[in-house]
């Protein structure tokens, strides 16, 4: 388990949307909300949340502004196009593994050793 202070701090649900929607691929901002939006568990992201969030990103080097560009003709010249660098894919992965470890935490503290029931805070059925 990593704690301590080299541990990544844990990203705004937000951030680690844009980091999912990155791992395929370079996008652009509306490309970002469109991926963004088709994932029902996503929180809700507008247009002021993304490009907040993506400078912060920029200058924490999560992601940089990709030189490439897809075909002129098949683009608009005004988008910016978002590249995950190397530490924002580690910063991506440190944080899918702390979520993997709290959904560990939550399913032993939730559920009553052997009969696998749900139950709520402090064991009270659910």
């Amino acid at each position: 388990m990593t704690h301590g202070p080299d541990a990544p701090a844990p990203v705004t649900p937000a951030v680690y949307h844009i980091l999912l929607a990155l791992g395929d691929g370079d996008r652009h901002g509306y490309a970002l909300l469109r991926a963004i939006a088709a994932d029902p568990d996503a929180p809700d992201v507008g247009p002021t949340t993304l490009y907040r969030a993506l400078r912060r990103m920029l200058d924490d080097n999560l992601v940089v502004v990709a030189d490439e560009r897809p075909d002129p003709a098949l683009d608009d010249e005004r988008r910016r196009y978002y590249r995950l660098t190397p530490e924002g894919c580690a910063v991506a992965q440190a944080e899918t593994r702390r979520l993997a470890r709290l959904i560990g935490y939550a399913r032993t503290a939730l559920l009553t050793p052997g009969d696998g029931t749900d139950t709520g805070p402090g064991g009270a059925p659910a």
